[in-house]
């Protein structure tokens, strides 16, 4: 994937285990919560992982 579809797919994957996280926050559901932290994180990831391509891109376009 590109930096920007990392970017965009690890924001999508961030709202949505926070969605979960609410959701199991309102059921009282222990895996619920888990599984979205689990999604939230992996957003966290992918967008770190876009930025990184984003800088690396950048220095290699300097050189």
């Amino acid at each position: 994937m590109g930096s920007a579809k990392d970017k965009v797919a690890g924001k999508a994957n961030e709202l949505a285990g926070k969605a979960k996280k609410a959701a199991g926050d309102a059921t009282d559901n222990n895996s619920l919560r888990a599984k979205g932290a689990a999604q939230e994180a992996k957003g966290g990831a992918q967008q770190a992982k876009g930025k990184l391509k984003d800088a690396v891109k950048g220095a290699v376009d300097k050189t």
